[in-house]
């Protein structure tokens, strides 16, 4: 492509889209030990024209200090996880309904993969989702060596009636 042709096409690029960080300070703040500020936001909302989308950072964990609670057990682990981005959720006007992904990180997927899915399974049929969320599970090191699972998700809302 000319120069010119590139500058042309720079000058209609359209307006940046709107997007802020989400927090739900209640169930789920920065983990006291990462540096201020923190270099990530726990999640992004993004308005387009009338459609709502959450991009919710990796979840874990963490209770309302910014400490890893339950230590050790993998199941409470995997339901505070899910509480917190239920949280999250929440904070924004949303519901697991609105999940449209997850990407789920295990520490040891061999060892706990099987506990890790009767966990959402269960979590699931309580929200009464279907269709399911698309999910991938990966074998992870996490960010500290005490989570034993770790959960990002992608939402996606109207928040105007479709046209």
């Amino acid at each position: 492509m000319k120069l010119l042709d590139v500058e042309l096409l720079s000058g209609l690029a359209a307006a940046p889209i709107e997007k802020r960080s989400i927090t739900n300070l209640r169930v789920l703040n920065e983990a006291f030990d990462y540096p201020k500020p923190s270099s990530f936001s726990r999640g992004l909302r993004i308005d387009l024209n009338g459609l709502a989308i959450l991009l919710i950072s990796g979840t874990a964990s963490i209770g309302e200090s910014g400490e890893s609670i339950h230590i050790g057990d993998f199941r409470a682990q995997t339901r505070r996880t899910f509480a917190n981005i239920t949280g999250l959720l929440a904070a924004e006007g949303a519901t697991w309904k609105d999940i449209v992904r997850t990407t789920c990180y295990l520490r040891d997927i061999e060892r706990d993969y099987a506990a890790f899915n009767e966990e959402r399974t269960a979590f699931y049929a309580r929200q009464e989702l279907d269709p399911l969320p698309a999910s991938t599970g990966i074998q992870a090191i996490l960010c500290r060596p005490e989570l034993l699972i770790e959960i990002e998700a992608i939402a996606m809302f109207r928040t105007e009636p479709a046209p």
